[in-house]
């Protein structure tokens, strides 16, 4: 989501609550969207299970919802020792919050990064007037392989992992690059939101629920993630116009998204 948008849907949906006398400025910040794609672990052992349960959803990760409806996702699959492997075959659609969601579950019979990814149905947000496609990935180390977790899955908008995404404490930085067409963004715009699983962490107001990071001229950017859970990252790009449910062409969002967990040192 550009900033300038951000701030003029902001400013419209102040007037509306002015104008009607109702809501409170704390309830009327825009929400960021996020693509989730969350396996059962991040890392998988010799001594732990070795089928993965992904849950995929459209959602707000901090608020815990509201959950968005999914249309049946254009690609999903796994990256793992030089080929990517289709899986769409392997989604099993759920009902979350009356909405449409995915899971799937996949078994780990080899050592090997392994980077699960998505390329969803383009959503139409009426809210912000535009199409979003964010795609997104998390990477699985298995049996302490820890080889190809910054491999590409070849997105039109994509993080590039500058640290091993896996195998993190909690106060590590996170460093990526935005890549769009496999070219750095400079100054990219990327927002960071927690799986506030539960809804433990309270905000205490609207810039507390999405971090929001700015990339340097070569596109990179960095992240330190201050609790124990799942991050995500979402690199945020305009594309071009395309069709909206009505027919009418409105702008889109590409998203760029990656997953990182980070575990406290105990």
């Amino acid at each position: 989501m550009q900033t300038e948008k951000r701030l003029t849907i902001r400013a419209k949906r102040w007037g509306v609550a002015w104008i009607c006398g109702v809501g409170l400025l704390a309830g009327t910040g825009v929400r960021a969207h996020f693509q989730v794609i969350m396996p059962s672990t991040d890392i998988v052992t010799e001594t732990g299970p070795r089928t993965l349960a992904l849950q995929i959803l459209f959602t707000h990760p901090m608020e815990q919802g509201p959950v968005m409806n999914m249309g049946a996702p254009r690609e999903f699959g796994v990256v793992a020792h030089g080929r990517k492997v289709d899986l769409r075959a392997s989604l099993e659609p759920i009902t979350l919050q009356g909405k449409r969601a995915y899971t799937c579950k996949w078994k780990v019979r080899r050592p090997g990064d392994f980077i699960f990814y998505i390329a969803p149905a383009p959503y139409w947000e009426p809210a912000e007037e535009k199409m979003i496609i964010h795609y997104t990935k998390v990477v699985v180390d298995a049996f302490d392989a820890e080889e190809g977790w910054d491999a590409m899955v070849g997105f039109p908008v994509e993080i590039e992992p500058l640290v091993r995404p896996y195998g993190l404490w909690t106060g590590n930085v996170f460093r990526g690059v935005v890549r769009k067409d496999g070219n750095p963004v400079p100054f990219a715009e990327i927002e960071a939101e927690y799986w506030n699983e539960g809804r433990k962490v309270k905000p205490p107001s609207d810039p507390y629920v999405t971090q929001v990071i700015k990339a340097d001229g070569a596109g990179c950017f960095s992240f330190a993630m201050p609790r124990a859970g799942w991050w995500g990252f979402a690199a945020l790009v305009p594309g071009e116009k395309t069709a909206n449910p009505e027919g009418r062409l409105v702008d889109t969002e590409l998203g760029g998204l990656i997953w990182v967990r980070v575990r406290d040192m105990r």
